[in-house]
């Protein structure tokens, strides 16, 4: 069993520098082991871990792999240029050990959004090449007929794309909601699928990635940790 530093198993967890990790265990701010530990030398097995900063549980993760229900007005970047980022929805030591956003979400759509620090799993997840289902309930203008599904279905031609564009699934829900299935990630894909099907989309939100659905107790704007299980089913 290997056992760390608590001053290096805080830094991992993105509470700052070395140093800053040192004085904040110094000055009495963290619990580990279950009582307050004021020694930042003090060695503890990192996995499995639960230790409090300032009050606040936090369970030490290797990697960092979260889902946020994203309210719209928010750009899924680290360096937002119109809008608020995403990222300022996450607590701070959850972007200082450097989470991203795993693919983007336009600022008007909703719904669905991981975060990951673990670089293979976020290529993994955003690559054409692994085709990873992402499923959106869409909001026409109008009601959404059997020949537009059908056209969804069959590929719509795109401006700028060699080839047309067909959705993976496509499910009538009511008369201008549907659920539209995608293993591609294009520019406003969903909108422009809509929009040479002969609608528009309205509102829209991520519902499902993989297997992995928005589940409906999150609120917008609330975000929690995923669990091996969850894992494996994106």
């Amino acid at each position: 069993m290997t056992l760390i530093d608590l001053e290096r198993i805080l830094q991992s967890q993105g509470f700052g520098n070395r140093k800053a990790c040192r004085a904040m265990i110094r000055h009495g701010r963290v619990v580990a082991g279950g009582a307050t530990c004021e020694d930042p030398f003090a060695k503890f097995a990192p996995d499995g871990l639960a230790f409090e900063v300032d009050g606040e549980t936090w369970l030490y993760q290797e990697h960092a792999y979260l889902m946020l229900n994203k309210p719209a007005g928010f750009e899924c970047s680290r360096s937002p240029i119109h809008h608020t980022g995403v990222l300022d929805l996450l607590p701070e030591p959850l972007r200082n050990r450097g989470v991203q956003p795993v693919g983007r979400l336009d600022e008007d759509t909703t719904g669905l959004l991981l975060f990951s620090d673990d670089g293979q799993f976020i290529h993994r997840m955003i690559s054409p090449r692994h085709k990873v289902a992402k499923v959106y309930e869409v909001t026409a203008k109008h009601p959404v007929g059997d020949e537009q599904i059908a056209a969804l279905l069959a590929g719509v031609q795109l401006h700028d794309e060699p080839s047309p564009i067909a959705a993976a699934a496509c499910e009538r829900v009511s008369e201008c909601v549907i659920h539209l299935t995608l293993t591609e990630g294009k520019y406003h894909q969903v909108k422009r699928m809509l929009g040479a099907a002969g609608n528009r989309v309205e509102a829209l939100k991520r519902i499902a990635i993989g297997g992995l659905k928005l589940p409906d107790y999150l609120p917008e704007r609330g975000w929690r940790w995923l669990d091996k299980a969850e894992l494996d089913k994106v």
